[in-house]
């Protein structure tokens, strides 16, 4: 491999052209793509085989009008109005709900109600006109209204309730609640801004504020002014690194070029799947950091082989490419592998979003070991300047190098017992708020105040009570033949509404056969409320009692119960998961360090990472410790696919340098240092390109913490501390420490298993040996 890739490094050095050629065409493909047809993100997160999605393949077959996703428009009365006493107002509600009806992706609830027996759904309107009319008398009379009552538009026999529309009970807040014909992800693109136009319309000549809710909301911006700092601040790091501008800006040039081929590539394709708007972020995310890593290492290790070895550019870019490019190769491979494993746990979601991101680190290694050469062609000599070789001939000897590395080194190893103790004891401290963690999706509640997201939250929560922000969509089936019991529905739908998490039930269509009818159930809380999830558990509970009393089974579905489902089975692969990665350490990093303990200490560590990382995840998010250090206002639970996300991903990053740092010790083993020195000299050379990585990889992670979306936020602080706590406290710290405590041992392996392993020959030697060089230190 490491010849191969010398190879390659020196043919797009001298032909730079054919690789920028290549890339550039791929670019103006996928861009040509977009601009011809642009696909639609969702936020909406769905997953097989639990049982909310059950519900819906059921409601797909049953009565397919009431599969779709679910909308909801929140309407303001002007200051000081009101919609039970301004008719021009209640007109121009009623007009907005017919223009969002009008439109062939919604459903009509007037005709749902109406498909199994309109002579009963013609009954049922009247019967509710004259509730309606009643409470409004009692009202005119000084009786304050508790209920949400449905808009009545006309008078006399023409009156009329408008199918969805429910007005607060001080009247200055409406919400038109309908359904889609099709999951929001499946909609045609433009249907959502449709809707939301068709609506605003006659709302806004009447001065009616217009909120969208849950699924019609705006995505946040995927790049902000956070994501841009965290860019600027990688390109400090790169300039006090490789000490030349032109070098530090191609590792951003290649990382541009691979988030937007991979990240690109999968937006373009996304006609083809479910494309959520975070799996594109992660995607941005990592093709931005190990992009500018990678390219880091192999500039960095060029630039020294030019200024120490006195190689020609040519030259050094090949034997970079083979030797770091090599290491990049299999860090990269070994995130994709990680990330693949995500496939194994069978869950499409996880699936989707693995698939992109290890696309996405593909593309990375591809570019770092293709386009950087060729661009370093381009360069030629001046990837070091005169001026930098001058200061480096001036150096008095390479012991006097790494001056700050060596001394961390040694305080390390000869306090290794203590040192190894405290960083056990910091992560394990770190990692007790994790005992606590409740798993969930976010709602509208944890985006930030001044938002449309938690405007329409407030407002919704303040008319109406915060479970109207996720209502939960009940089925009940008929187990007997024939339609179902009208009265056995009545007695369960009278049963729902006694639960205490509860505030509000009512049917709300039926199928043609009679045989399912279609239930709102509000609860009491918000979506993310621990109550809602005890409420959904509490209900399903019943399905087996409602059977054998009533003949009725009963299925709950609709976002909120999406979001408690997919809690569960997070928690529940979780273990089964870390597991796979912890296994795939030990096999991987035995076959790179040929060593028991190694691979031992390694896995541990990780392990640690992790645990502290879920651990700061829970207090910053749900905890609300200095979360306005963070930019949030609110506390939230942690989001359900975080903690397996981010094991696989910082798991392939930890491992990063783990190669970069502990290669470097087994090195000047090799060369004759023994025990605690090799430590001391491995560390010393090789930690100064990791401690710059790893900056740059919080720096572009941090950048997405002060994200628009809570979800983004979640993950760009989770991946930040993760890298933090694993580069820092782990990899730099623990690490040397416990190598100093194994000493030779740490090397030894069992002369049956040494003869079965594969030279996976990581770092390149193989290729030095035969061009008749030591590998540098870099």
């Amino acid at each position: 491999m490491s010849t191969f890739l010398y190879r390659l490094g020196k043919f797009a050095f001298a032909h730079p052209f054919r690789a920028i050629g290549a890339w550039v065409l791929l670019l103006a493909v996928i861009g040509g793509s977009l601009a011809l047809n642009t696909p639609r993100m969702s936020s909406e997160m769905r997953i097989s085989d639990v049982p909310a999605q059950d519900v819906i393949d059921q409601l797909a077959t049953d009565l397919p009008e009431a599969a779709g996703g679910q909308g909801a428009i929140v309407f303001e009365a002007p200051d000081g109005q009101n919609f039970y006493d301004d008719q021009q107002a209640a007109v121009a509600l009623a007009e907005a709900a017919s223009n969002v009806y009008d439109n062939d992706e919604v459903v009509d609830p007037s005709e749902l109600a109406a498909s199994a027996d309109p002579q009963a759904a013609a009954a049922q309107a009247a019967q509710q006109v004259q509730q309606v009319q009643q409470a409004l008398q009692a009202r005119a009379a000084g009786t304050e209204l508790e209920q949400p009552l449905p808009l009545v538009v006309g008078s006399g026999a023409q009156a009329q309730p408008v199918p969805g529309m429910v007005i607060a009970p001080d009247g200055s807040v409406a919400m038109l609640q309908f359904q889609f014909t099709e999951q929001t992800f499946d909609l045609p693109t433009g249907t959502i801004d449709e809707v939301l136009e068709a609506a605003e319309e006659p709302a806004e000549a009447a001065d009616i504020s217009v909120l969208p809710g849950g699924s019609l909301q705006e995505l946040p911006e995927v790049v902000g002014v956070g994501e841009i700092i965290g860019l600027g601040v990688a390109a400090v790091v790169l300039f006090v690194t490789l000490g030349s501008l032109v070098a530090a800006g191609l590792p951003l040039l290649t990382a541009l070029v691979g988030v937007g081929t991979g990240v690109g590539g999968a937006f373009a394709l996304a006609h083809f799947y479910q494309l959520n708007s975070i799996s594109l972020v992660l995607g941005l995310m990592l093709g931005l950091a190990v992009g500018i890593d990678y390219a880091l290492f192999i500039v960095n290790r060029q630039r020294h082989l030019v200024m120490r070895s006195g190689l020609s550019a040519h030259e050094a870019a090949g034997r970079a490419v083979g030797t770091a490019g090599s290491a990049v190769f299999f860090a990269g491979t070994t995130v994709v592998i990680a990330l693949l494993a995500l496939l194994v746990i069978g869950i499409s979601l996880l699936g989707s979003m693995a698939v992109i991101a290890a696309a996405t680190v593909a593309i990375a290694v591809l570019v770092a070991l293709t386009l950087l050469p060729a661009l370093l062609g381009l360069v030629g000599e001046r990837i070091v300047s005169s001026k930098a070789r001058e200061r480096y001939a001036a150096k008095v000897a390479d012991e006097n190098d790494h001056k700050t590395a060596r001394r961390w080194a040694v305080f390390v190893t000869k306090n290794r017992f203590a040192v190894a103790l405290g960083v056990v004891a910091v992560t394990l401290v770190m990692a007790i708020p994790a005992l606590d963690m409740r798993l969930g999706l976010p709602s509208g509640e944890n985006y930030n105040e001044g938002t449309a997201q938690r405007d329409s939250y407030e407002v919704t929560s303040s008319a109406f009570g915060e479970g109207m922000n996720g209502p939960l969509l009940v089925v009940l089936s008929s187990t007997m033949e024939g339609p179902v019991d009208q009265q056995a529905v009545g007695a369960v739908l009278q049963d729902i509404g006694g639960h205490t998490d509860v505030t509000a039930v009512s049917a709300s269509g039926m199928s043609e056969d009679g045989r399912t009818v279609i239930v709102s159930v509000v609860p009491q809380d918000g979506p993310t409320d621990p109550s809602t999830d005890d409420l959904v558990h509490d209900l399903r509970d019943l399905s087996s009692t409602y059977a054998d009393e009533y003949g009725l089974e009963l299925g709950i579905t609709g976002q909120t119960a999406m979001g408690i489902d997919m809690a569960q089975k997070m928690a529940d692969v979780m273990p089964i998961y870390l597991a796979i990665v912890l296994v795939l350490s030990i096999i991987v990093l035995t076959l790179v360090f040929r060593s028991i303990l190694v691979p031992l200490k390694a896995t541990a560590g990780f392990l640690l990472t992790i645990l502290a990382t879920l651990g700061a995840t829970t207090a910053l998010f749900q905890w609300g410790w200095l979360n306005q250090l963070f930019g949030l206002d609110s506390t939230a639970p942690v989001v359900a696919l975080a903690p397996i996300l981010v094991t696989g991903i910082a798991y392939g990053l930890a491992m990063d340098y783990q190669v970069f740092l502990v290669s470097s010790m087994r090195e000047s083993w090799v060369h004759g240092h023994r025990g605690t020195a090799s430590v001391i000299d491995g560390f010393s050379h090789s930690s100064r390109v990791v401690v710059a990585a790893a900056i740059i990889m919080i720096s572009v992670f941090g950048g997405f913490i002060f994200n628009g979306d809570p979800m983004i936020k979640q993950f760009g602080f989770a991946l930040a501390v993760a890298i933090a706590i694993d580069a820092f406290l782990v990899r730099m710290t623990l690490v040397p420490a416990l190598m100093a405590m194994f000493g030779d041992r740490a090397w030894r392996l069992p002369r049956w298993l040494d003869r079965l392993l594969p030279d996976l020959d990581v770092e390149g030697d193989k290729l030095l040996q035969r061009l008749g060089e030591k590998q540098p230190h870099a």
